[in-house]
Parts: C-alpha cells; structure tokens; sequence
C-alpha cells in the first residue's frame, strides 16, 4: 500500500515542502525513485506500480519533484532546466536527510536521471547503485518531435495536447491506451493549475541555461550503473544511454526493444527484474 506525507526540507534559507509517496518499511537503506519532466507528472504517475510491487521487501521513496505535483512551486523559479535541476537536487538531499536515509540507490526516469547525477557527483559516498532510464543530459542529442512537443507544450494545453504527447512515449499504444487515458485524467488535474504551468515554463524557458554533463564529470562516478532505454524511445534518443555506459566507469547498457520512453510502464516486470538484479550484484 502506498502512503503519501508532506515533508518540509530548508533549503538556501527558505522551506519547500515534498509530497512523497512511499510503500515498504523506513530503514537506513532505501531506494529513491526520480520521476521524469512534462506536463502534470508527479511521483506515482512514473511509479505508481513499482512501488506497489517492490514495497514488500524495499524502502521505495517517490517524491513529486520541487515545481511538479503537490511538492512546492517557487513564487520566482529558477529559469532554464540547468538551474531548476540544481535547486531540486539540493531539495532532495535535504529530503535524504530529513528521513533518515544513510544509504541509498537512486532510480532515475529522463529528467530523473540528470537530478541522480547530479546527487550523486554532490554527494558520492551516499550513494549505492543507480539506475539510469532514458536519460537526458547527455551533450549534442537531437530534439525529438516529441521533446518539442513537451517542451512546448503550454502553446496549446488541451486534454487531446497531453494524449497526443504521451503516446509519443509508448512504442505501442493499444496494449497501453487505458494507461494512457487514466494518466491524461490525472495529469489534467495539475496540468491547469496555474503554479503547475509557471514551474513548467520556467523549466523550458528557452532562454535559460541547461546543464549536459561531459566525460570528465560522469569519470568521477565510479559506482555501479545500469542504463537502461527503449530501443524505440522518441523523447530521448537510444544513443543517450550510450554516451553514459561509454563515459561512466562502471556501466552497463540495456537496450529493451518494442519499447519507447516509458520503460518501466510498457515492460514493468522486466524493469523490475533489471532493479533487482542490479541490487543483488547481478548485473
């Protein structure tokens, strides 16, 4: 069963508060699972069944990112993904500790995996394995339609805009167009909200600085990774994932075919076998 708390965290002198949702017992080992950008997405849309399915052996942690969800929207946001992301990961830090949580393994979705580099180059020896999926941050990748369309997305925010885009992420749509449809409804509800729309844009803003980690950065990195990507994914291109497992020093790649960006919803018992294989030394 997943519970859900609000936990407030200071950070650069100011509070912000995380909706978290969570399933299995608190511990000093845990597993922070990091949910991807794009309009309306929160902590369970990415890991709703993950969590349910694993919180009987792991401390599964699943927070709406800062400007995202039910977790705080800044008044003045950062502009550009670059500088929201450090914000978010200097948040969720704070969250870490603010729970308690000595050990943890970092499962990062697109956007999610940019924030668990980014904490763990911040903090290394708190961090166990990570789990890359569908990463972005990797320098010179194309923008995909679909990256365009996300971006962009408040050009045009309708419920047909947010269908549109998230059957973009699937490779196939009709073993998954009752997902698709049940997290259009759910995602619409934040979607137009008005500080929803503000931390979007300002996450977009094309003006703003982004940050693409180079060789040198992922050489510090000497944990155990798996990257993990839809052969078929046209959000991120396949070709991320093999510039982190070419440039991390202990990575592997796995390349799931018919699949798109949506990993661990299109193939999710593969995806958890693939976690837990990872955690077990495994992989």
């Amino acid at each position: 069963m997943i519970g859900s708390s609000d936990v407030p965290v200071k950070v650069r002198g100011g509070e912000l508060t995380f909706r978290l949702h969570e399933t299995g017992e608190r511990g000093t080992e845990a597993i922070l699972f990091l949910h991807g950008s794009g309009p309306g997405a929160t902590g369970l849309s990415n890991w709703d069944r993950i969590i349910s399915d694993l919180g009987d052996r792991l401390w599964c942690l699943a927070p709406d990112m800062i400007g995202f969800g039910d977790s705080t929207h800044p008044l003045d946001p950062p502009r550009g993904m670059g500088p929201f992301n450090e914000l978010r990961a200097e948040a969720l830090l704070a969250l870490l500790d603010e729970l308690g949580a000595q050990t943890v393994h970092l499962v990062g979705n697109s956007m999610g995996g940019q924030l668990a580099i980014l904490m763990t180059l911040a903090r290394p020896t708190q961090f166990g394995k990570l789990l890359l999926m569908g990463s972005g941050g990797a320098p010179d990748m194309p923008v995909s339609p679909g990256l365009k369309h996300l971006r962009e997305f408040y050009a045009t925010p309708s419920a047909e805009s947010l269908k549109n885009l998230l059957t973009e992420f699937v490779y196939d749509l009709e073993p998954l167009r009752g997902t698709v449809d049940r997290v259009v409804a759910e995602r619409m509800s934040y979607v137009t909200r008005g500080d929803v729309r503000r931390s979007h844009e300002a996450s977009f803003d094309p003006n703003g600085p982004r940050r693409f980690f180079t060789p040198d950065d992922l050489s510090r990195i000497t944990h155990d990774v798996l990257c993990v990507h839809g052969r078929d994914d046209r959000i991120i291109p396949v070709e991320a994932s093999r510039y982190y497992a070419d440039n991390l020093p202990n990575a592997n790649l796995y390349v799931i075919a018919q699949c798109g960006h949506w990993t661990q919803i299109e193939h999710p018992e593969k995806f958890e076998r693939l976690l837990l294989n990872l955690l077990n030394n495994q992989i």
